[in-house]
């Protein structure tokens, strides 16, 4: 089991919030080195994401979400789909505590993950769900729903269209954004902007997909 770190990721983390000129106090920060401890600890038992190692965690994790946090901006409700440990959803909730943030996975085991981390760092704006997405209901539909290597973006929205709000949009985290499946989105679904994120201390692409309805005349 690689070594967690704290004081060296700590510093990481702080440069990469620098990096992202991102507003997080050293409570929020502290909050999230927790969540990292907490997934580090549980993937050995759970399986929860292929990377290891912590350091590669921070930042093929951590700060990846980190680096979509802007696009939430004024967004108060948010659903998270396919949250698996929690990314981008936990990071978001922490990073935006003002914001509630809903994370459903069919997988049981990772949903008990997100509960524990809800408990364990005090998250009242967080929900967790047990189920496929498809068979969501809630009583407040979502401002914005995301989701983070989820599935095609053909699936994610149609799986998942019913629970967005009037005026909505769809936020997905991708690596390259592929252009057919940007081309297969049905109607009336089109990308509205793709967006490049510059991730610290990650040399790959990553994108985001903000996927909204056509407004017809």
């Amino acid at each position: 089991m690689a070594l967690f770190d704290r004081a060296r990721l700590a510093q990481v983390l702080a440069n990469g919030v620098t990096d992202l000129k991102l507003e997080l106090t050293e409570a929020q920060q502290g909050k999230l080195l927790d969540y990292l401890a907490l997934l580090h600890k549980w993937n050995n038992v759970y399986n929860l994401t292929a990377v290891r190692d912590p350091m590669e965690m921070m930042t093929l994790h951590l700060l990846d979400s980190l680096a979509a946090v802007p696009a939430f901006e004024g967004v108060q409700n948010v659903l998270d789909v396919g949250a698996g440990g929690g990314l981008p959803g936990m990071v978001l909730a922490i990073s935006r505590p003002d914001m509630k943030v809903s994370m459903i996975d069919t997988v049981h085991k990772k949903t008990a993950f997100l509960t524990q981390v809800k408990a364990e760092l005090g998250l009242g704006n967080v929900t967790v769900y047990t189920k496929k997405v498809q068979d969501l209901q809630v009583k407040t539909l979502f401002d914005v729903i995301t989701s983070r290597a989820f599935a095609d973006l053909s699936d994610f929205v149609n799986w998942s269209g019913h629970l967005l709000a009037e005026g909505g949009r769809f936020i997905a985290l991708k690596g390259t954004a592929p252009a057919d499946e940007r081309e297969r989105l049905p109607e009336p679904w089109k990308v509205s902007e793709l967006r490049a994120l510059q991730v610290p201390g990650l040399d790959a692409e990553r994108h985001l997909v903000f996927i909204n309805k056509t407004t017809t005349v």
